[in-house]
C-alpha cells in the first residue's frame, strides 16, 4: 500500500520517437496534476525534457523486425531485467509501458505479479495481426489506453479495462496554418513543387530505406527539375547516415534541406510526401499531405508479417479508412522507380490531392482529445488503486 500523496516514483518505458513524445505528454500532464510523482526508466530527449529520470536511452530499443532482432536480442534482455530488479528495488507502485509491446508486455507481466499496477499506453496493432497477443495482454496490463476509437472493443470482449485517449498528433492538426504560411517559414516559393521524404526515425529504417528513397528523389527531380525535397530526421545519428547514403549515391547536387525534426512542418508544406509506415503516416494524414506509404524489412521478417496479417494495408490513412485511399509500396515493390512514379502521379492528380486533403480532415476531428490529461486520469486513478 502506498500513500497516493506522498512522494512516488512511477516506472515508464518508451522504445522510439513516436513513443517518447507520447511519453512527454503524458509526464507533462501528469506533473500538473500529481506533483508529487516523479517518473523512471527508458526515454528520449523528450521524456527527459519533461522530467523523467532517464535511466537507459530509448534508442537501444529501437529495433524493428523479427529477423533485426535476433542479433539485439541479449542486450535487450539485459535491459529488461536491469530495469525489472530497479523498479522492484525501488518500490514502484505503479509502472507505464508506451508502445515497444514486445520489450513492456514481458515487463509488465512480471512487475504485475509483483503486485505492481500496470498501465500500456497504446494498443499493439491486435485489429492487424497477431490477435492471440489480447489474452497475453490481459495478463500483463491492468488498463490499456488505445489512441484509435476501434481499439477498445477488442479489449472489452477480452475483459481488459481499456479507454480511449485519442492521438496527440490529431490535437494540434486544426491548428491555424496554411501551405503559404509554411513555405514562408522554410524560404521556399509557394509555386515550387516540393516533396517530403520520410525514411523513418530509426537507425535500422534510415538504413534500409535512405537509398531508395534518394533514388526516387533523384528521378523526380530529372521530370521536375525545379522540384525541392524536405527530409526531416529525428536524430544526428540517422542525419549522419542520409548524409552518407546521399554521398554514395552521387547526389549532391539534389536540392536538398534536411531537417533536424520538424516533420510536420516538412509535410505541411510539402505537394506530396513518400512516408515510411509507421505513425509518421499519420502524421501525414494530420498535415493533411497526401502521400505515398512505403517499407523494406528483411525478408524473413516480411514472410513472416505477410502469413499473419489480418487487414489487406499497412498504413495508418489506409486502415482509419477501412480501404485503400494512399499507395502502399512494401519490400520489392518500395523501388526507386515505383516511388518515384507513383508520387509525380499522385503529384500530377490535383483532384485526388484535394479529395484526400478532405478525407485527412477528418481523421483529425475523429481522433481529438486531450490525450495527456485522459492518461493523466488513468494514472491516478491506478495510484489509487495500488494506494488503497
Amino acid at each position: 500500500m502506498v500513500d497516493a500523496a506522498a512522494p512516488v516514483t512511477v516506472g515508464i518505458v518508451a522504445g522510439e520517437a513516436s513513443g517518447d513524445a507520447l511519453g512527454a505528454s503524458l509526464i507533462m500532464a501528469a506533473r500538473e496534476r500529481l506533483p508529487h510523482v516523479r517518473f523512471a526508466g527508458i526515454g528520449g530527449p523528450k521524456m527527459a525534457a519533461a522530467g523523467c529520470e532517464v535511466w537507459v536511452p530509448s534508442e537501444k530499443l529501437a529495433v524493428r523486425g523479427f529477423a533485426e532482432v535476433l542479433r539485439h536480442l541479449p542486450g535487450i534482455a539485459r535491459i529488461r531485467r536491469g530495469l525489472r530488479l530497479r523498479l522492484l528495488a525501488q518500490r514502484v507502485p505503479l509502472f507505464v509501458g508506451v508502445d515497444a509491446p514486445d520489450f513492456n508486455l514481458g515487463l509488465e507481466r512480471s512487475l504485475k505479479a509483483r503486485g505492481v499496477r500496470t498501465i500500456h499506453l497504446v494498443s499493439p496493432s491486435v485489429w492487424a495481426w497477431r490477435r492471440e497477443r489480447i489474452a497475453r495482454i490481459a495478463r500483463s496490463v491492468d488498463r490499456m489506453l488505445a489512441l484509435f476509437p476501434f481499439e477498445p472493443p477488442l479489449y472489452r470482449d477480452a475483459g481488459v479495462r481499456v479507454g480511449f485517449v485519442g492521438h496527440p498528433l490529431a490535437q494540434h492538426a486544426a491548428s491555424d496554418w496554411s501551405r503559404r504560411t509554411m513555405r514562408e517559414r522554410l524560404g521556399i516559393r509557394l509555386a515550387t513543387p516540393v516533396f517530403a521524404l520520410l525514411p523513418g526515425s530509426r537507425v535500422s529504417e534510415v538504413e534500409m530505406h535512405a537509398a531508395p528513397v534518394i533514388g526516387a528523389a533523384q528521378r523526380i527531380a530529372r521530370v521536375r527539375p525545379d522540384a525541392q525535397f524536405l527530409v526531416p530526421l529525428v536524430s544526428r545519428p540517422t542525419r549522419e547516415l542520409f548524409e552518407q547514403a546521399l554521398w554514395r549515391a552521387g547526389a549532391g547536387d539534389l536540392p536538398v534541406t534536411l531537417l533536424y525534426g520538424h516533420a510536420t512542418d516538412a509535410l505541411r508544406a510539402a505537394d506530396v510526401a513518400l512516408v515510411a509506415s509507421g505513425t509518421a503516416t499519420l502524421e501525414a494524414a494530420l498535415a493533411r499531405c497526401p502521400h505515398v506509404v512505403f517499407y523494406r524489412v528483411a525478408a524473413l521478417t516480411a514472410a513472416i508479417v505477410r502469413r499473419r496479417l489480418l487487414v489487406p494495408w499497412v498504413g495508418l490513412p489506409n486502415v482509419l479508412a477501412g480501404r485503400f485511399v494512399v499507395p502502399e509500396l512494401l519490400q520489392d515493390d518500395a523501388t526507386p522507380e515505383n516511388l518515384a512514379q507513383a508520387a509525380l502521379n499522385l503529384f500530377d492528380d490535383s483532384e485526388t490531392r484535394r479529395a484526400l486533403e478532405s478525407l485527412f480532415a477528418g481523421f483529425a476531428r475523429t481522433l481529438a482529445a486531450d490525450t495527456g490529461a485522459l492518461a493523466a486520469q488513468a494514472l491516478a486513478e491506478e495510484l489509487a488503486a495500488a494506494a488503497s
